[in-house]
């Protein structure tokens, strides 16, 4: 039941935000009674935050692997767009509406009002971020992909806002296609200006 509420409440804070959510809407879709949600978290506050931090936990692992794996920067970045396509379609099946599918941009909204956990947890997504595609440009580098004057930061950096800004892009959009375009054209942008093989 534990796992049943946290993947409600999931959903839930996504498309209500922090302020929407609502211990009454999980029972009603669990079919359960709100005293039980009470019993396995206690209040509101300490849902959210095991839910958010969970969540960027989940993500961050997923990234870590495959940032860290032998595969090229390029495929890297894709690897980034598949595993946003993958949530993105969760709450999106048809592929052509833009309902909110990121819990991270959604609680930034929030932060104010969201738990101190959660709050670290979502600074901290950035920050490992970074550092996680710095470390796969060195890879790239030492691999030979890359030239060595490429400038990490500021490509990490630009990583960062594109995986930050995924959201309000698919929902500004209608769909799917701006967030592929922007990552495919800025893997291209890095490939002919730092890449081993440019004309």
């Amino acid at each position: 039941m534990k796992d049943e509420i946290k993947n409600v409440s999931t959903e839930l804070l996504i498309r209500n935000g922090y302020q929407g959510f609502r211990f009454r809407d999980i029972a009603e879709v669990l079919k359960t009674t709100r005293a039980n949600i009470h019993y396995y978290y206690g209040n509101k506050l300490n849902l959210a935050e095991e839910v958010i931090v969970d969540y960027v936990d989940e993500t961050l692992a997923s990234w870590t692997a495959n940032w860290k794996s032998d595969a090229s920067f390029e495929a890297k970045i894709h690897g980034m767009m598949e595993s946003n396509r993958q949530r993105y379609l969760r709450y999106n099946p048809t592929g052509v509406t833009a309902n909110p599918w990121s819990l991270i941009g959604r609680m930034r909204l929030e932060r104010d009002v969201i738990g101190p956990k959660a709050r670290k947890a979502l600074a901290d997504f950035g920050v490992t971020l970074e550092n996680l595609v710095i470390d796969g440009i060195d890879q790239a580098v030492a691999k030979g992909e890359l030239s060595n004057d490429i400038p990490r930061s500021d490509i990490a950096l630009q990583l960062v806002a594109i995986a930050n800004s995924a959201g309000p892009i698919t929902q500004d959009g209608g769909n799917f296609d701006r967030l592929e375009q922007l990552y495919r054209s800025f893997s291209r942008v890095v490939h002919h200006a730092y890449g081993t093989r440019r004309k």
